[in-house]
């Protein structure tokens, strides 16, 4: 039997404000929100689900990990996210030189200080415009 478990349905974030981090995902990063029931809110991100759920003690939430966002210009994006008040901790620089692309990638939290990161599979020799 084979179990073909190389699709992702949903991912879930614990966050400590289910408004706060809402309005983060709409306004600032721009996610179509797909409904909100409770204190979950849920968002598409290109047919995966993006699930914020609020914990019950704010104190438990422990940001880990990092989702990395697929742009197809990372100076724009970035651009265009600083213009909504978005501070990057880090910004676009090359990852990796791979054989048929070069990775940049450029990082920032969101209100509850999970990482989340910007990422352009660029063609070789790219550099993102200042």
């Amino acid at each position: 039997m084979l179990l073909n478990l190389n699709h992702i349905g949903q991912i879930s974030l614990p966050v400590s404000d289910t408004d706060r981090s809402e309005a983060f995902y709409a306004t600032v990063l721009g996610l179509r929100k797909l409904y909100r029931y409770g204190d979950l809110a849920f968002f598409d991100c290109a047919g995966v689900r993006l699930l914020l759920d609020k914990v019950g003690d704010p104190a438990d939430l422990v940001p880990r990990g990092c989702i990395y966002f697929r742009c197809a210009d990372i100076a724009l994006a970035v651009a265009e996210l600083a213009k909504r008040g978005l501070a990057f901790t880090s910004p676009p620089h090359l990852i990796a030189k791979m054989d048929d692309h070069d990775l940049w990638m450029a990082f920032f939290k969101d209100p509850d200080g999970h990482t989340l990161a910007l990422m352009q599979e660029a063609p070789k020799g790219f550099a993102p415009a200042a």
